[in-house]
């Protein structure tokens, strides 16, 4: 299975950012991790090797970046209105640096996005934000009402970043159009403790007659990676 680390200073967020890229072809998918989690979590974690077979058959490459969490939404060091502005500086690393490294190799490809948990917001934000180029997400145990980590603070960005607060208002027909080509997948475990959030998305989704697969798995699956390594074998 290929397998490539990759650094560079980010003129987006002013440090060093990492990412391992797996896989020679294939669906491009960017991996994002936990709750300020790093960029080799998923390789860690058991998840890399759940879908090693579809990597080294070409079916499949995924994109496993760095979170800055620490820096924006779990920083409570900071104002939030800081918190966000470093979301936003994210964003901007992903889309103008991360991006073309994926498309340098799969030119003019889209994107799918995935994610665990935190990640699974982060997978969301990402591709709602931006349907032309990320045509697919799945998001694992979910976690998508984020109001708490802004103590109060609200803003237009705050906003366009919080899906379950913009979608019920999405009347744009340029973003719903791409929205309901794409194909979004979301899961969770029964026992999950963001099983709620994930039924509440879904539901959001289809009132804006946005396809959306929603699955709870049985058998007792939880917010683990357990759950999440048959999750992934199952949709990717």
């Amino acid at each position: 299975m290929k397998r490539e680390y990759h650094k560079w200073f980010s003129p987006s967020l002013e440090r060093d950012m990492e990412m391992l890229a797996f896989g020679h072809a294939g669906m491009p998918t960017l991996v994002f991790p936990t709750s300020c989690g790093r960029f080799f979590e998923f390789e860690d974690r058991g998840m890399v090797d759940a879908v090693r077979d579809k990597l080294e058959q070409g079916h499949l490459q995924l994109f496993c970046v760095d979170s800055v969490d620490a820096e924006s939404w779990y920083n409570h060091g900071v104002a939030p209105r800081q918190r966000i502005a470093r979301h936003l500086q994210y964003e901007q690393y992903l889309m103008q640096e991360v991006l073309p490294a994926i498309r340098h190799g799969n030119r003019g490809a889209n994107v799918a996005a995935i994610g665990c948990s935190f990640g699974g917001y982060h997978a969301i934000d990402i591709a709602l934000r931006h349907p032309d180029i990320f045509n697919a997400f799945l998001s694992m145990g979910g976690a998508f009402e984020l109001s708490s980590f802004l103590s109060g603070y609200y803003d237009e960005d705050c906003y366009f970043h919080l899906p379950m607060h913009y979608l019920p208002n999405m009347h744009d027909p340029w973003y719903l159009d791409h929205y309901r080509r794409n194909t979004y997948v979301l899961a969770a475990g029964v026992h999950d403790m963001c099983r709620n959030e994930n039924e509440r998305m879904a539901q959001i989704l289809r009132d804006k007659q946005i396809p959306c697969r929603l699955d709870i798995w049985e058998d007792d699956a939880g917010h683990d990676w357990s759950s999440w390594q048959k999750m992934i074998q199952t949709y990717l």
